[in-house]
C-alpha cells in the first residue's frame, strides 16, 4: 500500500500541475490517512461525494473541481466547515486537479474526448496564460456528425445540443471540455475546424449558422468525466492501488 505522499508525488508530476496557471488551488488540498490502499474519483468535491468516497472505505478522493479556489474565501466556517469536517472524521484526503487534467496529453478530458472519437492529437488548441487548455484531433476517415453524437451520447451518458451548421461529414474536431464558452469557439472557427465540441453552451447559434460551423454542446460534468477515468486506470497500474469513480451527474 503506498503512502500519500508517494501518490501525491506521482500526480504533481504526472499531471505537471505547476505548467499552467490556474483558479484551482490543484494538488493536495485535505491531507488525511497517511497510507493509500483505495483512491475515489469524481467531478465535483461535494458533500455527496465525500459521503460516497467514505463509504468506498477510499483513503483518498481525487476531484476536477475541489473545494479550493483562488476567488473563494479560504476560512472553514459554515458550509465550508461542514463539507471539510467530512474529510476530517473520514480520515480521507483530497486532490484536485483542474487544468491540468484537461489538458494532459495522455488522460486529459480533451485527449480522451477526441480518442473516443477516433480523431488522434494534431494540435494544441485554446490557449489560457500561456498555454493550451485543449486539443484539436484529425480523423483518417470522415465521420457524420450523426455518428459523433451517437458515439458522446453512448459513451458519456449526456445529453447534446447541437448546431448542424457546417460540413456533412467530419474529420478535424477541435475540443474544450466542461467551459469552452466564446474564445473555444472563435479559435475553432479560425482553425477551419470541421466540428467545435465543448461542455457549456455559449450563444454563438446565429454566428455559427451564417458561418457554416458545426457545434456540439455536450455537457459540462459529462465532458469532464474521462479524464479522471483514465488517470484511474493509470494509478491502478502504476501505483497498484484499488480505485473507483463516484458518478454524480448534475445535468448540466
Amino acid at each position: 500500500m503506498p503512502t500519500l505522499k508517494k501518490v501525491v508525488d506521482f500526480l504533481d508530476t504526472y499531471l505537471k500541475i505547476d505548467e499552467i496557471e490556474d483558479s484551482s488551488w490543484n494538488g493536495l488540498q485535505f491531507e488525511g490517512n497517511s497510507k493509500v490502499g483505495k483512491i475515489a474519483f469524481a467531478v465535483d468535491a461535494s458533500v455527496e461525494s465525500f459521503e460516497k468516497a467514505a463509504r468506498e472505505n477510499a483513503q483518498m478522493l481525487i476531484v476536477h473541481h475541489g473545494h479550493f479556489w483562488q476567488s473563494h474565501n479560504p476560512s472553514i466556517s459554515g458550509w465550508s466547515k461542514d463539507r471539510v469536517d467530512l474529510l476530517y472524521n473520514n480520515n480521507l484526503s483530497l486532490y484536485a486537479c483542474h487544468l491540468p487534467l484537461d489538458r494532459h496529453k495522455e488522460v486529459g478530458n480533451n485527449a480522451e474526448l477526441l480518442k473516443l472519437l477516433g480523431a488522434p492529437i494534431k494540435k494544441e488548441f485554446l490557449f489560457h496564460k500561456g498555454k493550451n487548455i485543449g486539443w484539436m484531433g484529425e480523423r483518417k476517415k470522415a465521420v457524420s456528425l450523426k455518428d459523433i453524437e451517437r458515439i458522446l451520447i453512448d459513451s458519456l451518458d449526456t445529453e447534446c445540443i447541437i448546431l448542424p451548421f457546417g460540413k456533412e461529414n467530419i474529420k478535424s474536431i477541435a475540443v474544450c471540455s466542461g467551459g469552452g464558452s466564446y474564445g473555444g469557439f472563435y479559435e475553432a472557427l479560425e482553425l477551419n475546424a470541421d466540428l467545435y465540441i465543448t461542455g457549456d453552451t455559449a450563444e454563438v447559434y446565429y454566428t455559427a449558422k451564417d458561418s457554416g460551423m458545426n457545434v456540439i454542446f455536450a455537457g459540462h460534468h459529462a465532458t469532464e468525466t474521462v479524464g479522471l477515468k483514465a488517470l484511474s486506470k493509470v494509478l491502478e497500474k502504476k501505483l497498484k492501488v484499488e480505485a473507483v469513480f463516484i458518478d454524480l451527474p448534475t445535468g448540466l
